[in-house]
């Protein structure tokens, strides 16, 4: 059976991340997405320490949809190098589980 996964990425804003969040809903990518705003970050980009504010967006999905739920999502985010980070779930609760399926589309077999 296949089983959920979580995503984890962030965007620099919530209005962005419920946009794209909305649309990977809509398209049976993700059974949920939840947006916490008001995370500031320290990174290392193009040699640089940068500083900035964002917020992070949890992908509710299955693992058979990792991949497509990925490439739908670097298509419609705004960053450059989006972080996209797949957070397998080692249990979840059996209706949890039942709902995040049932709201998410079965990749294609073969």
């Amino acid at each position: 059976m296949e089983r959920p996964l979580l995503v984890y990425t962030t965007f620099p804003d919530a209005e962005t991340a419920l946009a794209v969040g909305e649309t990977l809903v809509r398209d049976k990518l993700a059974a949920c997405v939840n947006v916490l705003p008001g995370m500031r970050s320290v990174y290392a980009w193009k040699g640089a320490i940068e500083h900035g504010s964002e917020v992070v967006a949890i992908v509710k999905t299955r693992t058979g949809l990792s991949d497509t739920l990925a490439a739908a999502l670097k298509a419609r985010h705004p960053y450059e190098t989006p972080i996209v980070l797949h957070l397998a779930i080692a249990e979840a609760d059996a209706t949890t589980a039942a709902w995040i399926l049932s709201e998410t589309q079965a990749p294609p077999v073969g």
